[in-house]
């Protein structure tokens, strides 16, 4: 028997292992399956070129636990190891045998072996109280080896029985770690981790693993059923993906993927479901941010890149120009399938509008080479639906109407159809064209894209009354005189809590409201996106709303008010005039919309005061 020293610098190599190396426990079952199959693949390539002679046999991994004996295994019939290739691979911390391999056989295994650091074995001591390697190489003329350490520099070497080629390492789990003597953690592990690895992967006489999934194939050898079929081995209770694409380069970088674009609603609820990456077929982290582009991080699939740069524990992403390249090829992918789809098929493209623009609007805010590709293809829908218009598009069925003093394009807008009903009607008599911006990132887009956009303006529907809301200021003469106007202006001269407002009397048409409430379209954004939880959130948020009352000298109402004698009555119809305008703003709220109703009711049943009480 030998016995002798690990050689390591220092003698505290173990407890920064079991401490510092790995942020989770979990990974060492990650990365001794990972070993495993390393073993494996290198006997199927040293098989190929004749240098593992005889019949393969099965090969397969197994994972046995046996809770009573407090160990956990992990079989392989990969390549095995000599007792010289024991000491040179596990009494050396950190000379990895897989970096050795390939350079050996440069140019023919890269792509199939995991490891590059030599110290994912060591994971094993997290776990454990004693680590047990028992392992027979592929070459015939060498016996079979028993490797054995407790968790200090001090290990033993001999030889043993085993039958068959190939390696097992048996854990003797520790009493912190007896967590992992339950048989569903080391599942869900396994399927977390391991569940892609190209190995067929054996636990409790069940295959957990599927080996071929399908990003690892040619898109040709795909049809749309399959590309549905392994979205819904990755998210089995999602509905089915709107579209995806299909990552396979091999220069200046090696990647695949599958990237699908997911329904999503517009109310933009947080996706649970994260793009996932991994190395060779081999599960590293949902943690993606530096490799896909922020306005992409909606997708879901899989990214798989020997390429990426991690770290020793491949817990993080390290600095490396590979991952600036991806980034972008990635967002090149995107724009290309869109375009695709638009240019091919409108119509579906028009149709899946409601999930798509949400990755298109938020990829122009946030990503220039993107804002550039899509200003072909991003869309305005009109707020009847079911027309849609490009920027140029919109620019050309509105260049007559829709320019302001200054030459600029107008673009009215609807955050809430239903609310701003009276406003698009009154817009659409004029030959307006109204579209909708309802989704929560429309505020922030619009800020953002006006400075993108030359010689555009956007100006939500009830911003101002109709005839200036392209700056026009194409108002008739009132009929009444300047007496009743200031008598007018007068009797609205109310307070609201919580309401700056300003009061004007104007000619409109005698069809027009009476009254007409506007907000500033300054000041209505900042509010809007204060309630998004924007930036100076609290600062804009606790203004008082700036509203301006208009009205409408020429509605026939006002006649009639004017020639009332009852002082009493004449204020309370002017008052109910007002609240209705500030509803149709959603700015009547609280008391003020309690009084509105019990005044309506008072003046409804001839002056009689009744009390209605609203309840939640």
């Amino acid at each position: 028997m030998e016995k002798g020293n690990i050689r390591v610098q220092t003698e505290n190599i173990f407890p920064i292992i079991k401490k510092f190396l790995y942020s989770e426990h979990d990974i060492f079952l990650r990365e001794l399956v990972s070993n495993a199959v390393d073993a494996t693949q290198k006997l199927k390539m040293l098989s190929s070129i004749g240098e593992a002679k005889g019949e393969l046999g099965e090969l397969r991994i197994d994972v046995k636990l046996d809770a009573e004996a407090k160990t956990l295994t992990i079989s392989d019939k990969g390549v095995g190891m000599t007792a010289g290739e024991v000491d040179k691979y596990l009494n050396q911390v950190a000379f990895s045998g897989a970096e050795e391999f390939l350079q050996k056989y440069k140019g023919q295994a890269e792509g199939a072996i995991i490891g590059h650091f030599g110290l994912g074995f060591y994971s094993s001591f997290m776990v454990s109280d004693k680590v047990e390697v028992i392992t027979r190489s592929f070459r015939q003329d060498q016996p079979a080896v028993k490797w054995e350490c407790d968790g200090s520099p001090a290990f033993t070497l001999e030889e043993t029985e085993k039958a068959e080629r190939g390696t097992d390492i048996v854990l003797h789990i520790n009493e912190e770690s007896k967590a992992f003597l339950e048989a569903d953690k080391i599942r869900q592990i396994l399927e977390k981790f391991c569940r892609f690895l190209p190995v067929p992967i054996f636990f409790e006489e069940k295959q957990i693993n599927n080996t071929s999934p399908a990003w690892t194939k040619k898109p040709s050898e795909l049809t749309a059923e399959d590309y549905q079929h392994f979205y819904k081995e990755l998210y089995p209770y999602n509905e089915t993906p709107l579209f995806w694409i299909h990552l396979n380069v091999d220069y200046p970088f090696n990647l695949t993927g599958i990237l699908y674009f997911p329904k999503i609603k517009q109310s933009y609820e947080i996706q649970k479901d994260k793009i996932q990456l991994y190395s060779n077929q081999v599960f590293v982290t949902e943690e993606v941010k530096d490799i896909v582009p922020e306005f992409l991080m909606l997708l879901q699939g899989v990214i798989d890149s020997p390429d990426i740069p991690l770290n020793v524990s491949r817990s993080y992403l390290q600095g490396d120009p590979n991952v600036k390249k991806i980034n972008n090829h990635i967002t090149k992918k995107v724009a290309d399938k869109l375009e695709e789809i638009f240019r091919k098929d409108r119509k579906e493209f028009e149709e899946k509008w409601e999930h798509i623009g949400l990755f298109v609007k938020y990829g122009m805010m946030t990503d220039d080479k993107f804002f550039e590709r899509a200003n072909t293809f991003h869309l305005f829908e009109d707020v009847e639906g079911g027309k849609f218009y490009t920027l140029e598009e919109y620019r050309s069925a509105t260049e007559s109407l829709q320019k302001n003093k200054e030459g600029k394009l107008v673009i009215l807008y609807t955050t809430n159809p239903v609310q701003q009903d009276a406003y698009i009607q009154q817009a659409k008599d004029k030959g307006y064209i109204v579209v909708k911006m309802e989704t929560l990132i429309d505020a922030a887009f619009i800020g953002q894209i006006e400075n993108k956009w030359e010689n555009v303006h956007f100006t939500r529907v009830d911003a101002d009354i109709t005839d200036n809301l392209i700056d026009k200021q194409e108002n008739e003469e009132t009929v009444l005189n300047k007496s009743d106007m200031e008598a007018l202006k007068k009797l609205f001269d109310i307070k609201i809590p919580e309401i700056n407002m300003s009061v004007e009397v104007k000619g409109l048409s005698p069809e027009a409201p009476p009254v007409v409430a506007t907000r500033p379209e300054f000041m209505r954004r900042m509010k809007d996106m204060a309630a998004a939880g924007g930036p100076m959130t609290a600062f804009y948020a606790n203004m008082p709303d700036e509203v301006t009352l208009t009205v409408n000298g020429n509605h026939a109402l006002f006649q009639q008010i004017l020639a009332e004698s009852d002082t009493g009555k004449k204020e309370k119809v002017v008052h109910n005039l007002a609240d209705l305008a500030l509803l149709s703003q959603g700015l009547l709220k609280g008391n003020s919309l309690t009084e509105f109703i019990n005044r309506s009711v008072e003046l409804m049943s001839g002056g009689k005061k009744t009390k209605i009480i609203l309840e939640n």
